[in-house]
């Protein structure tokens, strides 16, 4: 069976807006994102909170390229980035003083890439 990746057009899009702005800004840690968003949507990444305020440094932006959960807690201030996010940790989230936005919001603000760290 071929493997043809993303059905949802607005995630094959957002893969190639990636691949754009890596190549333009030379930015591999957009091009690693837009891999690990090709995979199979089974196989795509679901991080909890707790996992982001393990890793994470404040002032940071914390890519996840799949889904945030709210489990755990999480007490640094850090802008988190992800295809999308729970309610649960949406509101933990805002009560900590983090921010929350998209992938393709992100590639707005930061181009570049610079400060930014990958969970999987």
């Amino acid at each position: 069976m071929k493997r043809t990746g993303p059905t949802n057009i607005l995630v094959r899009k957002l893969i190639d807006e990636l691949r754009r702005t890596a190549r333009v800004h030379n930015a591999r840690a957009w091009l690693r994102v837009a891999e690990e968003l090709e995979k199979p949507r089974r196989a795509r990444r679901a991080v909890n909170v707790s996992k982001i305020n393990r890793y994470a440094r404040d002032n940071e932006m914390v890519v996840v390229p799949g889904v945030v959960l709210g489990a755990g807690l999480i007490d640094k201030k850090v802008t988190v980035v992800a295809l999308r996010a729970s309610r649960t940790a949406l509101r933990k989230l805002r009560e900590a003083g983090c921010t929350f936005m998209t992938i393709s919001e992100a590639l707005k603000v930061n181009p570049t890439a610079s400060n930014v760290r990958i969970i999987v």
